[in-house]
């Protein structure tokens, strides 16, 4: 009798505390440690190069990167848990809000920017919650990510032309950065958009 050629599924993962749950609870630490650095550090540079501010970039740039790194660990280790796909998203909702708060403050970024970036995430946020009643989760979408990525860079960016005096460097990067979060409130147009077309089926 030939044997079957079904793989048996995989299992889930016995406990919440997986590694990469850990490192989205360390993301979420750091961005009030973050927040806390921010604030010690002052106005940003005009005549010459802040190192305190360059730092803090640097900073923020390391969180973010953990965003990738906690989903490289769950799907390379099997370990993607329920837990995991809510705990993703808003631990980016808050390294991306704290953060955009901030560059209001030092009028870096405009208000509507914020309101159009949180009203989406609160918005997604209430479609999910909506759909896991019944029995539903909704795992981060591929648009998202994308617009999470575009967002974090552009802010990355504007924190390193908080950093340097002013001159022409500076001002292509602030052009940059512009160019990216323009992109970046498309990107949350859109997704928000195709999170309410996939779902919809569970909230008519």
């Amino acid at each position: 009798m030939a044997a079957s050629s079904r793989q048996p599924e995989p299992q889930k993962p016995s406990t919440l505390m997986t590694a990469a749950n850990i490192v989205t609870l360390v993301r979420v630490a750091c961005i009030f440690v973050w927040l806390l650095l921010a604030g010690l550090c002052g106005p940003a540079a005009t005549t010459e190069v802040s190192w305190a501010h360059l730092g803090l970039a640097a900073f923020y740039g390391l969180i973010a990167g953990t965003d990738s790194l906690d989903g490289y660990l769950a799907r390379s280790r099997n370990e993607v848990t329920d837990f995991g796909k809510f705990l993703d998203p808003i631990a980016d909702k808050l390294v991306v809000v704290a953060a955009l708060l901030y560059l209001m403050d030092a009028s870096l970024v405009s208000l509507w920017v914020i309101v159009v970036i949180v009203a989406r995430e609160f918005l997604v946020s209430g479609l999910r919650m909506v759909v896991a009643s019944k029995g539903v989760v909704v795992a981060a979408s591929q648009l998202g990510k994308w617009k999470t990525a575009t967002t974090m860079g552009a802010i990355a960016g504007y924190l390193v032309v908080m950093a340097l005096p002013e001159g022409p460097l500076t001002s292509l990067l602030y052009g940059a950065s512009w160019i990216a979060m323009a992109a970046a409130v498309v990107l949350t147009l859109w997704s928000g958009a195709d999170y309410f077309m996939k779902c919809w089926a569970y909230i008519r």
